[in-house]
């Protein structure tokens, strides 16, 4: 018998209660006008990209304990493991064709290259499908605002990939920021050891040498997508795709919805004002720098400062910001406070630690006031069944992150210091117009 729990019933059952769990309650968007199963019932899903990291969400127990009705991908042997898993699944290697033509899908987990997101994301949405999305959200901020846009509109359930933000720990990190444990904070810093693909000449030189003959299990126009027709090579792909700009949104938007995602939630950061850059090496069009540092700018917001956040690829903070922290690692988040500063060494937020360790030895941590998660797919799962929405939903944040994240590589590609008007998706420099707004090629056109 099918059941439906509305989600005030879903936070009563987790032992939160409404008010302690304002995040999510945001706006009714859990009212969803997709099909809901009841909380009891299997759910439907397709999978849109399952080598991978596609493969990855494919076995997570909370997808697998679903049923899994379809799967695409373009490129038959990196998805083989999963296929192989499921014979009995409809195949496909278009995700518009299986949209079109498999009506019982509810559901879509979309685990593409970036370039990709948008268009499986969009079309999913359109169709009433709940989807999960794995980080970034978009290849750009235009797409970012559209699908905040569609998923409000068809109110379906919806996850980014970042999947820190259901850890206890990073949940713990938030309240800590919002108690004024360290003070007010003027400055984040944030590093990353990527690229750790070719960029820059090296992937120019992996372009010359790589293979050029199209795998036979490979389509490779359907890989391209949205974007413009260009032959193959072997060095665009597995994963080297990341640092092409075509494709990919290089270190910053790879990790940013990772790295930034603690700071950004806990000091309800939003749209920054301006973004600058100071790149290593010659600025290519086609492909990321070797290493880079942007500087993110904040307006005052909420009653908080206004705020600079530093992101720092192959390179690290100053010593003095990294005073008293012992061995930062490849990747790693530095909050400064006029009180303290947080430190989380992890790539996800999971984990913190208030310095100087002396001045916080009787520190106590908040109560907590947001909801624990039962798992980040597991959330989402519990959203497309009506619960209440994860809080990492495109509404109500996913989406204004991923702008934020993908923004700082305007000044990295356009050489020159951005101001943004958030409201009118504008930048002062006109070059920069072409990487807010993509152009798709005859046949992905999109008409918002």
């Amino acid at each position: 018998m099918r059941q439906n729990v509305n989600r005030r019933q879903f936070l009563q059952a987790g032992g939160v209660s409404a008010a302690a769990a304002g995040f999510w309650l945001t706006g009714g968007v859990t009212e969803s006008f997709a099909a809901q199963p009841g909380a009891n019932e299997r759910l439907n899903i397709a999978i849109i990209g399952c080598g991978g990291q596609g493969g990855g969400n494919a076995n997570q127990g909370a997808i697998t304990s679903e049923n899994i009705v379809a799967l695409c991908d373009v490129d038959q042997n990196r998805a083989r493991g999963v296929f192989d898993r499921h014979p009995k699944v409809t195949k496909y290697t278009d995700f518009r064709q299986m949209l079109e033509k498999q009506k019982d899908i509810q559901a879509v987990v979309v685990s593409t290259p970036d370039h990709t997101h948008f268009h499986a994301t969009a079309m999913a949405i359109q169709r009433g499908k709940h989807v999960y999305c794995e980080k970034p959200l978009t290849h750009s901020v235009w797409e970012a605002r559209q699908i905040k846009e569609l998923a409000a509109k068809h109110r379906v359930a919806t996850q980014m990939g970042n999947m820190g933000t259901a850890s206890g720990g990073f949940r713990a990190g938030v309240e800590v920021l919002r108690s004024g444990a360290i003070g007010e904070v003027r400055e984040v810093h944030l590093w990353t050891n990527r690229p750790i693909w070719p960029q820059g000449n090296a992937a120019l030189e992996a372009r010359m040498k790589g293979n050029r003959t199209v795998p036979a299990t490979l389509n490779w126009d359907m890989w391209l997508g949205p974007t413009n027709d260009r032959p193959y090579n072997s060095a665009y792909l597995p994963f080297s795709w990341r640092g092409w700009w075509d494709w990919g949104t290089g270190a910053l938007g790879d990790m940013g919805c990772h790295t930034m995602n603690l700071p950004f939630m806990g000091l309800k950061l939003g749209a920054p004002s301006a973004m600058s850059a100071d790149v290593e090496g010659k600025v290519h069009a086609e492909v990321g720098p070797v290493g880079c540092t942007v500087t993110y700018e904040f307006p005052s917001r909420e009653g908080l400062p206004a705020c600079r956040l530093f992101w720092y690829e192959r390179r690290r903070p100053p010593m003095e910001i990294l005073e008293g922290i012992q061995n930062p690692g490849g990747s790693g988040c530095v909050i400064v406070g006029n009180k303290g500063k947080m430190y989380s060494g992890n790539d996800y937020g999971g984990t913190h630690t208030l310095l100087p360790v002396a001045d916080f030895r009787e520190y106590r941590a908040p109560e907590p006031t947001l909801p624990r998660s039962p798992g980040h797919h597991a959330e989402w799962i519990r959203a497309c069944k009506g619960g209440p929405a994860a809080m990492s939903n495109f509404v109500d944040y996913a989406c204004q992150l991923t702008e934020t994240v993908l923004l700082g590589n305007l000044p990295v590609r356009v050489g020159q210091r951005i101001t943004w008007d958030s409201a009118k998706l504008q930048a002062n420099v006109a070059a920069a117009a072409q990487y807010i707004r993509p152009a798709y090629r005859k046949g992905w056109e999109w008409n918002a």
